[in-house]
């Protein structure tokens, strides 16, 4: 059932991705949460002229919570390159700021590679809103 999952995740971050709006960057970011509601939501990088972005993984947790879901189950997210990326430090935080420590971060690249990593695995010791 997992990879199923992980399969139809993969498949709607993708879409996302080729609709990414990257006319500077030229770097495409699709990402899909599957959320504590059952359901998936996807987003893809958007930039504009000032160079401020709104990354995908970003996207895809707005998408979520403008549908009333609240946490992140598990994420994909892919890259239109040929390199495995990880979020970056601040999709990182927002990322924790809905999840667990235990969450699932699915890595993928063009070429269908794919490395998995625990949210506590890619941010260390972090601070969530458990704290406040």
């Amino acid at each position: 059932m997992t990879d199923q999952i992980i399969q139809k995740m993969l498949e709607k971050a993708t879409a996302a991705m080729k609709n990414a709006y990257c006319p500077y960057s030229h770097f495409s970011v699709g990402a899909c949460v599957l959320a504590d509601d059952g359901n998936l939501y996807a987003g893809c990088n958007v930039e504009n002229v000032v160079y401020n972005a709104t990354h995908a993984e970003v996207a895809a947790v707005a998408a979520m919570i403008s549908a009333g879901a609240k946490r992140v189950q598990k994420i994909v997210i892919v890259a239109d390159c040929n390199k495995i990326i990880v979020p970056c430090g601040g999709c990182r935080q927002h990322l924790r700021e809905f999840s667990s420590e235990d969450m699932e971060v699915y890595m993928f690249n063009n070429q269908g590679d794919c490395d998995m990593m625990k949210m506590g695995d890619l941010l260390v010791k972090s601070f969530g809103p458990e704290y406040l």
